[in-house]
């Protein structure tokens, strides 16, 4: 058996052959999985959550407050216009320029507010961005004096959402997988097959993960202001915006992306271009050294464009999280990534040597165990608990996460049994010589480059299956076709011809040492699993963008046992029957209370008093105290006017604060016998 001829790696594959088909099966599932984010695709649920207000959500207050504040789970960015306080009108009740109140701890922003403010319903629309870059916003209202009709409308879309969230989202995507292609696509061929830096769909498929990263980062640059700001697809091209997204730090990260790539360029065209070319073993080694080490480190520079600016920086335990998800994001880049390039390999290059497949074996275990250490860790450090590991988006999308791995991790082992067969066959040497099957003679003539006499031998060694010397069957082709023509007729007079149909036997032959090839049940087997593997790291990748884009589950837990605390009640009419006797003649009856609509502002009071048998009831008097003990307030009285017998009514009684108030009331029934009857209710 023969190497192979230098320039077999340029043989194409069929386009009606399998390797195009499986080809055509992963771009369709990634196609499909672009589409799904697209129909899908929601608002980013952001890290920082509004945890409290002053005045509260709802509240009526006697006299307009000298400023708006807000209190979040964490640190946020605040633009100029972040916190809008609007009046009944919908004129601008507020100076602006939010500032950063209390003492440091505590994420607490405040805005002031004019003088002098009328009565009536104000709404406080705000809108920031959480320390992991995701944009945040809500509204609600107070009232000052009493509640009224106010023309203002609230913001129906959250922010991230809209068009520029759906582009936004699908760019993130891109961006995780042309990291993946690109930095696991150059570990594969350093670390698992250097003769495959002369393969042409290798260069292919790392170059497009270079391209891909390029193009996703500088459309979330574009992206960035529109995204944390107005929403409007036209904001994209302004340029004072998109000075302000640089000088934050999730533009910072993107900018220092773009300058890595930059670096990474320089690292493609050496590892593509220079190095196939090294012929002297030592220079060859030295290179290895160098482009391993400066990709390395460009990698976790890019990796770390993520971490810095991304849920692994706000929290707790920061300077531990950060390197621990960029060891989270290689881990994932090599094993994801080599994957993408075996695939590719097994499908489209005309040779892999089994040595390959072994030591990309090797790699994807050392993946797997690295990401399992800083998985469990990211794990308790989003997730916090097991309630939120269930009750939380966050934690419901990571336990769907954690499936899709034990899964791919199943195929993976399918996969090395494959390998295991693959190598014994070969070993034992009752695969079929692709070159005998397709000519019948032993063909190749052993020349070219030292390197790649050496790639042959190792892979010739290692149980390599390759396309046969085409370049030497054309040569051989085209002169007897030039002699004799076909039908034995001379062309000598038409090279052109000559030269079609030795191209034409020249594909033929090619396609005979595929078939040859993709026979064999070992390697098919081997592609089959590979290919399984790859639609479901398709899928992972997409559960894994959505994770980045959500709120942690500590933190969705945290805001809401926060806001169950700080938030008033639920606005519901408030209905309480209480039992009461005075000692007395006839003393003896119960009292019905009606307050509509029972929340904070004006109400409405009704007042039923029966006897013993349910009928109505004459008292000569009947009294109301109001009490938030809570807060110190109260008792508030409030003094009924009878309607009709046995029914008393107030207008206009004034809850002030949501909270646990104490109704007590006084009924009289003669000059001297009177009692007092009270009960907890939420008025809200």
């Amino acid at each position: 058996m023969t190497a192979t001829a230098p320039h077999a790696g340029r043989v194409r594959p069929s386009p009606t052959g399998r390797p195009l088909t499986a080809s055509a099966l992963l771009a369709t599932l990634t196609g499909l999985f672009f589409g799904l984010m697209l129909v899908c695709a929601a608002p980013a649920s952001a890290h920082a959550a509004l945890t409290g207000s002053d005045p509260q959500d709802g509240a009526v207050v006697d006299a307009a407050p000298q400023n708006v504040t807000l209190s979040f789970s964490e640190s946020v960015s605040l633009s100029d216009d972040a916190i809008r306080v609007l009046d009944p009108s919908g004129a601008r009740a507020d100076t602006g320029d939010p500032r950063a109140v209390g003492d440091g701890k505590a994420a607490r922003y405040a805005v002031t507010l004019h003088s002098g403010l009328p009565d009536g319903t104000y709404t406080v629309a705000w809108q920031a961005v959480s320390a992991d870059s995701h944009p945040v916003s809500g509204a609600f209202t107070f009232s000052i004096g009493a509640p009224s009709t106010t023309t203002v409308a609230l913001p129906t879309q959250a922010a991230g959402g809209g068009v520029v969230g759906v582009l936004y989202g699908m760019a993130r995507y891109a961006a995780y997988a042309g990291f993946i292609l690109l930095a696991g696509g150059s570990a594969f061929v350093l670390a698992c097959w250097r003769g495959g830096a002369s393969v042409r769909p290798l260069q292919r498929l790392v170059l497009g993960g270079w391209i891909t990263l390029t193009a996703s980062t500088l459309v979330m640059l574009a992206l960035r202001n529109p995204y944390t700001g107005s929403g409007k697809l036209a904001d994209a091209f302004d340029l004072a915006g998109l000075q302000a997204s640089l000088e934050t730090k999730p533009g910072a990260a993107l900018v220092s992306r773009l300058l890595l790539l930059g670096a990474s360029a320089l690292f493609v065209a050496v590892l593509f271009g220079t190095y196939p070319r090294r012929e002297d073993e030592e220079e060859r080694k030295d290179l290895t050294f160098g482009l391993s080490l400066g990709g390395a480190v460009v990698a976790t520079g890019i990796a770390g464009t993520w971490s810095l600016a991304e849920h692994a920086s706000t929290g707790i335990q920061p300077g531990i999280a950060m390197p621990v998800d960029m060891a989270h994001l290689l881990a994932v880049a090599a094993w994801l990534g080599g994957l993408a390039s075996l695939l590719t390999a097994l499908c489209r290059a005309p040779e892999l040597p089994v040595g390959a497949v072994r030591r990309f074996s090797r790699m994807a275990f050392g993946s797997v165990v690295v990401l399992a250490g800083t998985g469990l860790y990211q794990s308790w450090r989003q997730v916090g608990s097991w309630s939120a590991l269930t009750g939380t988006t966050y934690g419901r999308l990571l336990l769907v996460k954690v499936g899709l791995v034990a899964v791919l991790v199943g195929v993976a082992w399918i996969s090395r049994r494959w390998t295991g067969r693959l190598t014994g066959a070969e070993a034992s040497g009752t695969l079929p010589a692709p070159e005998e099957t397709a000519t019948g003679t032993e063909t190749g003539t052993g020349t070219g480059t030292k390197a790649e006499r050496e790639t042959e031998e190792e892979g010739e060694a290692a149980g390599l299956v390759t396309v046969s010397a085409t370049e030497s069957v054309t040569e051989s082709v085209t002169e007897s076709v030039t002699a004799t023509g076909a039908g034995g007729v001379s062309t000598s007079t038409d090279p052109g011809r000559a030269a079609q149909l030795a191209r034409q036997q020249a594909a033929l032959t090619a396609t005979r040492v595929r078939k040859a090839r993709d026979a064999d049940p070992g390697r098919s087997g081997l592609r089959r699993s590979v290919l399984v593997e790859t639609g479901i790291a398709v899928v992972l990748l997409a559960v894994t963008t959505l994770l980045s884009s959500t709120e942690p589950g500590r933190t969705e837990e945290e805001a809401a046992r926060t806001n169950v605390a700080a938030a008033p009640a639920v606005a519901q009419p408030v209905t309480v029957t209480l039992p009461f006797d005075t000692g007395g003649i006839n003393g003896k009856g119960t009292v019905q209370l009606d307050l509509d609509p029972g929340r904070t502002g004006s109400n409405d009071l009704h007042l039923w008093i029966e006897d013993g048998k349910g009928t109505a009831m004459e008292v000569p008097e009947v009294r109301l105290a109001l009490t938030l003990e809570a807060k110190g307030i109260g008792p508030l009285p409030v003094v009924p006017d009878r309607l009709a017998e046995g029914h008393w009514a107030a207008s206009g009684v004034q809850i002030p604060m949501a909270g646990e108030w104490r109704l007590a009331v006084t009924v009289r029934t003669s000059d001297i016998d009177q009692t007092t009857v009270d009960k907890n209710v939420k008025i809200g």
